[in-house]
């Protein structure tokens, strides 16, 4: 059976830590799972005029998450807080590819920020930080330690293909780290997932093949549904083997 390649977005950290000089990251969670999963891990690097050519050369997109912000005037607001941080090359990239993906009805999946993403590509907006949106909220959306354990649960919505991924299960436990939501859903998308205090935890098109975003990180396989969503992300990809 064919495997398809599926390109990874990258986060990309000025000099420091690694290197004296620019450079690109990638932990190998996301690379992993896509292998185990059948599929053939191709991380891209912030080339926009690239753009084109990667979304020929791939079969779908995942877009990572990183300790960065969707730029804010991308979705008609000005920076209203200090913990609003900005990485422009990388996200004007992601946008340039997704829309490849779109172009060709290619799959999708988006986590964490890349959940973000998708949602102001489409118009929407966010929350720029959930701490000072809902400073009364109880749920741990920035979990301390380990990602591979549960922070809290969330509630899928019926009638979704996350639905149809959970076999029934309306409470999911999920491991969560972000400070920033979708605020308003963007043209086409769909809620799929709350979180007890409200918050949007994923969203879908429930017309396009598979154009999914998910605030959790379900790489690191913490549930049933997580595996099945990677799974099912990938054997999307396959369908678009030529």
């Amino acid at each position: 059976m064919s495997k398809p390649i599926i390109g990874i977005t990258l986060d990309s950290q000025q000099p420091g830590g690694y290197s004296r000089y620019k450079w690109y990251a990638l932990r190998e969670h996301y690379a992993d799972v896509i292998a185990a999963c059948g599929g053939i891990p191709l991380p891209l690097t912030h080339y926009e005029d690239l753009s084109e050519e990667f979304g020929t050369i791939i079969h779908g997109l995942l877009i990572t998450g990183g300790g960065f912000d969707v730029p804010p005037h991308l979705y008609g607001e000005p920076k209203v807080h200090d913990t609003v941080k900005l990485n422009e090359r990388r996200s004007l990239f992601e946008i340039s590819v997704v829309r490849q993906m779109m172009r060709f009805q290619k799959p999708c999946l988006g986590i964490c920020g890349g959940m973000q993403l998708l949602n102001v590509l489409r118009g929407g907006g966010l929350i720029q930080d959930i701490p000072s949106f809902s400073p009364s909220s109880s749920v741990q959306h920035s979990q301390e330690g380990c990602r591979h354990k549960p922070a809290h649960e969330i509630t899928i919505l019926g009638a979704t293909k996350l639905a149809q991924l959970a076999d029934g299960k309306e409470r999911v436990l999920v491991n969560s780290v972000h400070h920033q939501a979708v605020k308003e859903v963007g043209q086409g998308m769909v809620v799929s997932a709350l979180a007890d205090d409200g918050i949007i935890e994923a969203i879908e098109d429930p017309v396009h093949p598979f154009f999914v975003g998910v605030q959790w990180h379900p790489e690191f396989m913490v549930s049933d549904l997580d595996q099945k969503l990677m799974q099912s992300f990938v054997d999307a990809c396959r369908v678009k083997i030529q």
